[in-house]
């Protein structure tokens, strides 16, 4: 066994945070190691005799198993395709598995898969297969599910994933605003209600990638779903993996006026705040005009906002340029400032 700080699980090591990564890198790494699971990509890019193959598998805790604007089942769904999606796939076929704790509401669990169905079916990938479990009452906290994934990859995309072909000059785009997810889980989860509503940004955006990798097929050199970790641990990981300074207008930022105002109460980040229907991408500078038209004329883009750009200043690091005019390096926070979001 590899020697961990921790002698025990916390809640943080689930929360996308550094404390995941040591669990990733320091457990499952350790004995799990090969290229493809090395390369700590979305999906992972599998070769063979048909072409590549993009694979991926995710599982959902989220608590509450309803929240404003989405469910379990659909967030389900979307983060499995989402993955796809970021890696430069196109979904082909999804499979999916549940363990259900012993009494759980049968027109519950009705009500979930058919939001599954219906979030599959928009995104047009099908549930192909699956797995049933039920556990004893107390033993599972309801319900939890896992999905997996599998979609066909255009060679052009296959390093879209690892930041490689980033360069200084490249655009930071977001399609839409931050946190929308956290909040929403927040509010449903502790009964909160307030004069604007917030919903979960839950959303497949297979469709979404596929329109600007049509349209702008070469411009885009990196993609990533923002999810737990949300945006600001998507940046850094960026800046990480490219080598990169990566510099952020704070002002720039999409970020609602109930999701800024529950932030400023809770004492929260949003850059750390989850999405689930967020992707961040770097874009050469001569295409932004085209990508940001083909995102803003998809329904999941409409609010798409060029938020920074990547240069050779700091390498490896992320700084913010904040709204009052100074100046911050973000730093990714060692757990998540909102447990089981996903």
């Amino acid at each position: 066994m590899v020697r961990m700080k921790n002698n025990v699980i916390l809640l943080s090591h689930g929360s996308g945070g550094r404390l995941t990564r040591q669990l990733i890198d320091g457990i499952f790494g350790a004995h799990f190691a090969n290229p493809l699971l090395d390369a700590r990509t979305d999906s992972s890019l599998v070769d063979c005799e048909s072409g590549t193959v993009a694979f991926t598998t995710d599982s959902f805790v989220v608590q509450p198993r309803f929240f404003p604007g989405g469910d379990i089942g659909g967030l389900a769904v979307c983060g499995t395709v989402n993955d796809l999606a970021v890696s430069g796939a196109r979904p082909l076929a999804m499979s999916a598995a549940f363990i259900i704790e012993e009494g759980f509401p049968m027109e519950e669990l009705d009500r979930i898969a058919a939001s599954m169905a219906a979030a599959a079916a928009e995104a047009c990938v099908p549930i192909v297969t699956g797995d049933t479990k039920v556990v004893n009452r107390g033993m599972a906290d309801g319900l939890f599910i896992t999905t997996a994934g599998i979609g066909a990859v255009n060679p052009r995309h296959r390093e879209i994933g690892t930041a490689a072909a980033v360069k200084p000059g490249d655009i930071i785009i977001i399609n839409g605003s931050v946190g929308d997810h956290g909040m929403a889980i927040l509010a449903g989860r502790n009964d909160l209600s307030f004069k604007a509503a917030v919903s979960s940004d839950c959303a497949p955006l297979s469709g979404l990638i596929q329109t600007v990798l049509a349209r702008c097929d070469d411009a885009v050199t990196f993609m990533r779903d923002a999810t737990r970790g949300g945006v600001g641990t998507i940046l850094c990981e960026l800046a990480e993996m490219c080598g990169r300074g990566v510099s952020i207008d704070e002002q720039q930022i999409p970020l609602r006026p109930a999701v800024r105002s529950m932030c400023d109460m809770f004492g929260f980040d949003p850059l750390f705040i989850a999405n689930e229907g967020k992707v961040v991408m770097t874009v050469r500078k001569h295409a932004v005009d085209a990508v940001m038209a083909a995102l803003t004329s998809h329904k999941y883009g409409r609010e798409a906002a060029v938020i920074g750009t990547v240069d050779t200043t700091r390498e490896g690091r992320v700084i913010l340029e904040t709204s009052i005019g100074g100046k911050r390096i973000v730093a990714v926070p060692a757990g998540d400032q909102l447990p089981r979001i996903c």
